[in-house]
């Protein structure tokens, strides 16, 4: 029994290095040549055993999560405006990928083109994480589909109630107009959050 739960624990850390190395966790194809196995039967049958350990879990689509710590630490404030000594205090273990997709299921990442969002904080070459809902509220910032074009803008509401009133789009920059539909509009998704990397 405990040379079981032996091999277990060394299957579930060949799966975490994996994780480590790639950010994501093997399909059952990959578990298959990380574990040395013939038949995806087999890997079936060491997930379910790993599963009972709690050392990973499953979504709701059946798909895989790590059930070890994957975060960075989180240490403590940083002063913006006049200096202080930095104090490290280890507040908590940040998981950026559930801070920044709380649900994975529904949310994506896009890869900004233009500078239309500029005064939103939004610069060319940003990567923007969206998140499909069944309701969108003006004043979010959104990608829509407008007359057959993709944008990414503030979703805002005119007077009124359709035709006469209805949803426009608004960019962030003054060089730009708001976009008013004229044949077809549909929000695709709603902006949850912002990646830049220095």
């Amino acid at each position: 029994m405990e040379k079981d739960a032996g091999d277990v624990r060394e299957y579930g850390e060949k799966m975490q290095r994996f994780f480590d190395s790639r950010r994501r966790m093997p399909s059952f194809s990959e578990l298959m040549v990380l574990w040395g196995y013939k038949t995806k039967s087999a890997v079936h049958y060491r997930v379910e055993q790993l599963l009972e350990a709690g050392f990973i879990s499953k979504d709701r689509s059946g798909h895989l999560l790590p059930q070890w710590e994957t975060g960075v630490r989180l240490l403590g404030l940083v002063e913006a405006g006049f200096p202080s000594p930095a104090e490290e205090e280890l507040l908590d273990v940040m998981d950026f990928d559930q801070y920044l997709t709380p649900n994975k299921e529904s949310s994506y990442i896009l890869k900004v083109k233009g500078d239309s969002m500029i005064d939103a904080g939004i610069q060319p070459g940003d990567m923007v994480i969206v998140e499909r809902k069944a309701q969108y509220k003006p004043g979010s910032i959104v990608v829509a589909n407008v007359d057959g074009e993709y944008t990414m803008k503030y979703l805002r509401k005119t007077a009124g109630t359709p035709p006469a009133g209805g949803f426009f789009l608004e960019p962030a920059n003054k060089n730009y107009k708001p976009i008013y539909p004229s044949e077809s509009f549909r929000i695709e998704a709603v902006v949850i959050a912002v990646v830049r990397k220095y």
